[in-house]
Formats: structure tokens, sequence, C-alpha cells
């Protein structure tokens, strides 16, 4: 099969069109925490407000970010084995928090 110069260019302009739109679709919701799961496990997308009469054993420098659970290097978000297809706040805390290894 032989393509001429045209046939490339929009055969590489349908492939970036393609790449960048997978990028979009891959972008994933942010967990609610007014989601019924995320209420369960306590969690919030800020560790320094977590409710500490009903978390006595939670402290400020818990965080998602430093979460065993947490699946992300970096950045302000990321997946968290918990939460399936939503990402959640790096500076957040749940009940399950995990000290990382």
């Amino acid at each position: 099969m032989q393509t001429n110069r045209r046939q490339f260019l929009l055969l590489s302009a349908a492939g970036a069109a393609t790449l960048s739109l997978s990028n979009l679709v891959q972008a994933q919701a942010m967990v609610a925490e007014t989601d019924p799961q995320a209420q369960a496990l306590g969690y919030r997308a800020d560790t320094t407000k977590v409710d500490a009469k009903k978390f006595p054993k939670h402290t400020n420098d818990q965080k998602c970010s430093n979460c065993a659970l947490f699946q992300a290097k970096g950045g302000n978000a990321g997946g968290c084995s918990l939460f399936a297809g939503k990402q959640v706040a790096a500076a957040g805390w749940c009940s399950a928090w995990a000290k990382k290894a």
C-alpha cells in the first residue's frame, strides 16, 4: 500500500486529534465530599477541616498525598484505590488513611 503526502498528512492529523481527545476522556472527576462512599469514609478535600471529635486519631500531617492508597506522584490530585474512576485531593484525608511505606 502506497501513501502519498496528502494521505500522510490527513492520517497524521487524525492521529493527533485522537490522542488529544483520549487525554480529555481520561481526565477523571474529583470525588465530592457529598458522595455516599466519601461520607462513609469521612473524606475531606482539606485535611485541616476534618472533624476532630469524630476522628480523634487524625492529624493534619495525614494527607492523601502521603497515603499508601494514593496513586499519583505529585500534583494537586490523584487516583485512590478506594474511589475507582475518581480523583482525590492531594491535601485531602479519609478514615482509611495508611502511611505510605
